[in-house]
């Protein structure tokens, strides 16, 4: 099985950082069978970016996965995973900003009983925005001049819904993540008239994933959104219909796919700022 889902995007080269569970995993997967090659990167666990890799390769029929452990924290770590691509596939297209730490850093009960800010261990601040804001920077910076070379590429990085960055107990996550809009939006900015575009994607809900504690109260992990909600919607970003959408973000859960004109269906694109 080769892969190929009509969106075009076949034979491009893709970097997705935290790529070996959750969203990351599902979007690595979902790249793959679009006919992507990929480095997809771990901080800690590379056996988990191996599995993936592995995975694609029983489904693809070929290596296009590559794993490799990196640390988006640290600047030579991501001019690394660039090079590593660019060597590895010749090019690069598509910068996935997936890796993140999330609220069990700061409490495994966070969603039941919300840590206030006073309380928060400042290594783990640090930890979580270093991370969820540096790592993006640190990535696009190593990124950028690549894709300015080709003249296009896509930057995506994975957000959250507005109300989450404004719930009580969500600090660092929630600040870490308006930082991030915040950096889409400028970046975007920055990039006009580059082909390279800068948007935010996020599932649109409580996603089962890593960042989620094991123990939840009765009933709540059914009510979860599959990571593999949000492959279409990134698909579409990467493909060329949506060469002209930047400064966005795309709400995976009102995704309807693409309609004639090109643009998504329903309201799933609004601004990044607000």
């Amino acid at each position: 099985m080769s892969g190929g889902d009509g969106h075009g995007i076949a034979g491009r080269v893709a970097i997705v950082t935290g790529g070996g569970r959750g969203l990351g995993r599902a979007m690595t997967l979902g790249l793959a069978h679009a006919g992507v090659r990929l480095v997809a990167t771990a901080a800690r666990e590379l056996a988990e970016v191996e599995a993936v890799a592995q995975e694609a390769e029983r489904a693809c029929g070929d290596d296009r996965v590559r794993p490799l452990l990196a640390d988006v924290t640290r600047a030579e770590d991501c001019a690394a995973v660039v090079r590593e691509a660019v060597a590895a596939f010749g090019r690069l297209d598509i910068l996935v900003n997936n890796a993140g730490r999330g609220m069990k850093y700061v409490s495994d009960t966070f969603l039941t009983e919300p840590t206030r800010f006073w309380e928060v261990a400042p290594d783990t601040w640090r930890m979580v925005i270093d991370t969820n804001v540096s790592g993006p920077f640190l990535m696009a910076r190593a990124a950028v001049p690549a894709m300015l070379e080709a003249g296009s590429g896509r930057i995506v990085n994975m957000s959250m819904n507005r109300e989450t960055m404004r719930r009580r107990g969500f600090s660092p996550y929630g600040p870490s993540k308006a930082a991030l809009e915040s950096e889409t939006a400028i970046w975007a900015q920055d990039l006009e008239g580059s082909g390279i575009t800068v948007n935010a994607l996020l599932p649109g809900g409580a996603t089962l994933t890593g960042m989620i504690p094991e123990k939840l109260p009765d009933g709540a992990r059914a009510g979860l959104l599959s990571p593999e909600i949000v492959v279409a919607p990134l698909l579409w970003l990467c493909s060329d219909a949506a060469a002209a959408v930047t400064g966005k973000r795309l709400d995976a859960r009102r995704w309807t796919g693409p309609q004639p004109a090109g643009a998504p269906g329903h309201d799933a694109l609004e601004n990044v700022a607000w």
